[in-house]
């Protein structure tokens, strides 16, 4: 093994991620303040890993004090969460605040200020109203953005003044992906042309709060908006040109269909062809895009925990099914490769420091941070020690291999300005529910969700307050 001391720069995040409905719970929640998550859990928990779901989370409602000690304790210098807009509002159509909701935010928020943590707020991590979703078919809609940047608007006068880190969405693409062109998430229909327009109304809403943000001068106290978004670091199987157009078209629908308008404001035009091809162009007007080239995002966040890899279609397509961009693609198997086998997905540090690179290269070098990057483990307390502190060795590895990366592209010239791991604690994941755990602090479900510090959670202490850590990387012939 070849050890690497490496230093962090200054001014470096080094935080931790989660979202309000994966760790707040129901508490306090009114009738009509359904989520869509909410309303998938309802109608389907018995997909959700043993039952657990949104319904209790990790209670963080009635313990982010206890929650945010914690995160004091370890050292973070930036937490992000969402403000759950189906919670934030009792009238989706008036803008009628729940000031019961809006206040335990507010408390939040002073309480992170006040433990030295800077919050990051995120105004949708869907939590889409299932009010919005079942009239308006959710954001097939425009009206539904104009209700969104009306909910941000409140927002912004109620947080602005003391949150200088703001984001739209968070992964914009997903829950659009799982439901409408994969079918796998309530409620299961197959359209990809509302899986398009859902793409384009949320890079048209984000567009909407950026304007609306500078209208409104927040960038003046040194405020900024951006975007989460969850870009897959594709590579094609092999140098063929069969291959490299199969990863070049997945890059198109999945990758460059948010990167391209929210950073450079536009779309590539090759898109628009293969949409008019399929018959899936999404509705746009000229005013809508002129609106998005003039109000482009001032950073992003950038969730990477797997690259993805694919070759060219190897057999024909079912002419009676709607098109999907894997008329183009298929998934490929690298034999070989590393492996998280709880999580089925393959471990590959490097992709981080490639991402950094096409950032600097291809996207005029727009601030960047890594947003979420982490590892879920099952069975976690299989490696409780003597002490009952989980030993995640394989986490801090995990997280050394990719930190490494992501200086190296600092290193590199790439404008990385942070790390922020998911998860600060264990949490409900759609559908697998708490069955990966992701946390630096344990949740024990079998003893009233208490809440214990991992090894990891330990070593990251150890990280941030020394501003440095060993990498022992696997480069030697052997």
């Amino acid at each position: 093994m070849a050890k690497h001391t490496i230093q962090i720069p200054p001014n470096f995040i080094m935080g931790a991620a989660a979202s309000a409905w994966q760790t707040e719970g129901w508490s306090g929640k009114q009738e009509g303040q359904d989520s869509y998550l909410d309303l998938w859990y309802k109608n389907d928990r018995y997909v959700w890993h043993n039952g657990y779901g949104p319904a209790g989370a990790t209670d963080f409602y009635n313990r982010y004090a206890e929650d945010i000690a914690l995160m004091k304790q370890i050292g973070l210098t930036h937490y992000r969460t969402s403000i759950n807009w189906s919670r934030f509002l009792t009238d989706y159509e008036n803008i009628v605040v729940d000031e019961t909701y809006a206040d335990y935010m507010g408390r939040v928020i002073d309480e992170l200020i006040a433990s030295g943590v800077e919050p990051m707020i995120c105004l949708e991590h869907y939590e889409l109203p299932a009010y919005l979703l079942d009239k308006y078919e959710g954001w097939s809609s425009k009206h539904v953005v104009e209700l969104f940047v009306k909910y941000a608007e409140k927002v912004f006068e109620r947080y602005g003044d003391r949150v200088k880190h703001w984001f739209t969405f968070n992964e914009p693409i997903v829950v659009q992906t799982r439901v409408y062109l994969d079918a796998l998430r309530y409620p299961y229909e197959q359209n990809t042309r509302k899986w398009m327009q859902w793409n384009y109304n949320k890079t048209l809403a984000t567009a909407k709060c950026v304007q609306l943000f500078k209208a409104k001068n927040y960038s003046e106290n040194g405020a900024k908006i951006g975007v989460i978004l969850n870009p897959e670091v594709t590579y094609a199987r092999s140098s063929a040109p069969h291959d490299q157009y199969a990863a070049h078209v997945y890059d198109l629908f999945y990758n460059r269909v948010f990167l391209d308008p929210l950073i450079k404001g536009e779309y590539p035009q090759e898109l628009f062809e293969l949409m008019s091809k399929h018959d899936i162009a999404f509705e746009a007007t000229a005013e809508e895009l002129a609106l998005i080239k003039e109000n482009t995002v001032d950073y992003v966040g950038i969730n990477l925990y797997y690259p993805h890899r694919v070759k060219a279609q190897s057999k024909a397509w079912n002419e009676n099914i709607p098109f999907h961009p894997s008329y183009y693609y298929e998934h490929f198997d690298l034999p070989g490769k590393r492996m998280n086998k709880s999580r089925g997905w393959e471990i590959y540090p490097k992709i981080v420091y490639d991402m950094g690179m096409r950032i600097k290269n291809e996207y005029n070098n727009i601030e960047w941070f890594v947003a979420e990057n982490g590892m879920g483990i099952e069975n976690e307390a299989a490696f409780k020690n003597e002490e009952h502190i989980i030993q995640d060795d394989y986490r801090i590895d995990f997280i050394t291999e990719h930190l490494y990366y992501t200086l190296q592209a600092v290193a590199a010239g790439s404008n990385c300005t942070g790390y922020m791991l998911w998860a600060f604690t264990d949490n409900v994941s759609p559908m697998n529910a708490f069955k990966n755990r992701y946390g630096l602090v344990e949740i024990n479900l079998e003893n009233d969700r208490s809440r214990h510090l991992k090894k990891s959670g330990y070593w990251y202490q150890a990280v941030i307050k020394e501003r440095l850590f060993v990498a022992n990387l696997d480069e030697e012939y052997k």
